[in-house]
């Protein structure tokens, strides 16, 4: 076993030795929230914006920033419109594009039955009725071109039932000007009803105005085409997946330059997060998880040659780089977290190859706080594998004391286990409260070569189950650890985790706290919306008895068929507008656990999805957290 201390402390600044206090939920929702707009236009300055919780309001507060690139007093300003141009308006400025929701189907009863139009009714003749926390009402995001002289609208997708942006995340990102403003590309799953629902096909296609033609860029591929974006040469790249129906497939930058095609990441064993193209055309910037973190990585485009493309990873330390902002003259602007530090805006100098931090939003907050420890830690695993597992120590750590300890299990289950800062499970607000924080990048996470990330597809109570295992026996060695008072929490995959060690865990935990996890694997199936998961995930549906995977799956995976062996507290948590894990496993959960004579409580949050997202809530949230482990812990 290999240990590797930072200190965290030496992060934040000078000062913060002679602080006396620790992070509450109450101080996590003062913070300030940075997110970059852009550099601007004449690329010496960067634009961003400050979002701050108002609790009192139950709401947010926003405003604008402007700071010079090598540093000084940002400036507060009211709009952004004469530093950078509006990237929808056409190169010549005589369009604008833009995207609006656009009534097409049918659904709802006063549409169907005109003479009804007080009725409360959807009526569905295929699957796509809901996704993500809203109920499909027959509107459909379009992208349009707008005349600017004359106001005349051309909706791009012509009435069809599909969507661009993308449903649910989707935004501008989604369609772009061709760098001739000629033709607009955009991003479509150009698919209805279940065919969309099991699918993961989205294609680039390109708009022609003066023909008013569609052409399909990526009709060769039958996964994800998504982020279309050209170089200063005129050069196409995006992110690709191959494969119809996985949704954490390897993600890789393909480019299009006059006809010819190129992968340039196809031979590297990691997957790309974002990318962005570098002002000479020659290179592309990107950042993707390695190690459990996410760095800055360059790769050259060799253009037309097909040379194999060289990929350099540009950062390294124990941070996330979470985007490129844009290139200036002697490098990067880039967005940085770590678990002790919210997000801010870094500068990476091409030639010294270092980063500088260029906002201070919440650097007087934090000269405040004593910080907690963060250890990077490698854990053996069952069948030899090393495993990266963060281990994180309350603020003033005392080796000779014991501490409670959780063990934190992820969500996705593909998503990275990296230095994020999150306001909900936010680990530099657990620890501050007194326990040691237990977090391992178990198989299923990118960072660790394309094996490891797809070894949790059709696996998910085996191989990630003994990591997480591995990992708290491993670390409840260490005389600090307080072995009588075990936890374990998780939300999503992070949930069905807890729901599935509570009937197989051996004694070993005293508390659960499970958020939106899957609890029974078939009415998971049977109620989901993306069912293009559940089938790689899962393996196929319920019913198909000749599926070895899929089987396995319900019965030997399922958390419901160990519930007879629930013997822990076990605290559970649901949105009920959570229709990616819907509200029945929360429910059925709660009920076995009830009428079991356990320990339980239940939690709902009526107006919340997967997340949880208004500051009243998150407080409440935070606060029943820690009451429960005070409580059973």
């Amino acid at each position: 076993m290999k240990k590797y201390l930072f200190a965290a402390l030496a992060l934040m600044g000078t000062g913060i030795m002679h602080a006396q206090e620790t992070l509450t939920p109450e101080g996590l929702w003062q913070l300030k929230r940075v997110s970059p707009v852009g550099i601007t236009d004449k690329g010496d300055e960067v634009v961003y914006k400050v979002t701050t919780p108002n609790v009192e309001e139950n709401s947010f507060d926003s405003e604008l920033y402007v700071i010079p690139i090598q540093g000084g007093t940002p400036k507060k300003i009211e709009d952004h419109d004469k530093l950078i141009r509006d990237s929808k308006l056409s190169p010549d400025g005589k369009h604008q594009l833009f995207h609006k929701s656009v009534h097409i189907k049918d659904i709802l009863g006063k549409d169907v039955h005109k003479d009804l139009d007080k009725s409360n009714v959807y009526i569905y003749n295929e699957l796509d009725y809901r996704h993500w926390d809203t109920w499909n009402d027959g509107s459909f995001n379009h992208v349009f071109v707008k005349d600017v002289a004359s106001g005349t609208e051309t909706d791009l997708l012509e009435g069809k039932p599909y969507y661009t942006p993308q449903a649910p995340f989707g935004g501008a990102e989604d369609y772009i000007w061709a760098p001739d403003g000629k033709s607009v590309y955009y991003v479509s799953k150009k698919l209805e009803g279940t065919e969309y629902a099991v699918s993961t096909n989205t294609d680039i296609y390109k708009y022609d105005l003066a023909t008013k033609t569609t052409e399909n860029i990526t009709e060769d591929n039958e996964g994800y085409d998504t982020n279309p974006a050209f170089s200063s040469k005129g050069a196409m790249a995006w992110l690709q997946m191959k494969t119809d129906g996985y949704e954490a497939d390897k993600n890789d930058i393909v480019v299009l330059d006059n006809g010819v095609k190129q992968n340039l990441t196809a031979h590297w064993d990691e997957t790309v997060a974002s990318f962005q193209w570098a002002k000479n055309g020659k290179e592309i910037y990107f950042v993707a998880p390695k190690d459990g973190t996410i760095q800055l990585f360059k790769v050259d485009y060799p253009g037309k040659t097909r040379k194999m493309p060289v990929v350099e990873q540009l950062t390294d330390g124990e941070f996330d780089i979470t985007s490129i902002v844009g290139e200036y003259k002697k490098g990067l602007v880039v967005t940085r977290t770590t678990m002790n530090q919210a997000t801010e805006l870094f500068t990476y100098d091409f030639k010294s190859k270092k980063l500088e931090q260029l906002t201070h939003e919440n650097d007087e907050f934090y000269s405040k706080l004593d910080l907690p420890q963060v250890e990077k830690r490698i854990v053996k695993t069952r069948d030899g594998h090393d495993m990266v597992v963060w281990v994180v120590l309350p603020p003033n750590f005392d080796a000779n004391k014991k501490y409670p300890t959780l063990l934190y299990a992820q969500g996705g289950p593909q998503s990275p286990l990296s230095q994020f800062y999150s306001f909900r499970w936010n680990f530099q607000l657990i620890a501050s409260q007194g326990y040691i924080i237990v977090a391992p990048n178990r198989r299923g996470m990118p960072g660790h070569g394309v094996e490891w990330n797809e070894a949790i597809s059709e696996d998910w109570g085996g191989g990630a189950m003994n990591d997480y295992l591995d990992a708290i026996d491993d670390v409840a060695k260490e005389p600090y650890v307080d072995k009588d008072r075990l936890g374990a929490v998780g939300a999503s995959f992070g949930g069905y985790s807890v729901f599935y060690l509570a009937g197989n865990h051996e004694g070993r935990f005293k508390s659960f706290i499970s958020h939106c996890g899957v609890f029974d694997n078939r009415s998971m199936y049977g109620t989901t919306e993306e069912l293009f998961f559940v089938n790689k995930d899962m393996g196929g549906a319920y019913w198909e008895e000749d599926n070895a995977a899929a089987q396995r799956t319900y019965n030997e995976f399922n958390p419901i068929n160990y519930v007879a062996k629930w013997d822990t507290p076990i605290f559970i948590i649901q949105g009920m507008k959570d229709y990616r894990v819907p509200i029945e496993q929360g429910q059925q959960a709660f009920q076995a656990a009830q009428l079991l004579g356990i320990q339980s409580r239940f939690m709902l949050f009526p107006e919340e999805n997967h997340w949880v997202l208004q500051p009243q809530n998150a407080l409440v949230w935070q606060r029943e957290f820690f009451k429960w482990l005070e409580e059973t812990l």
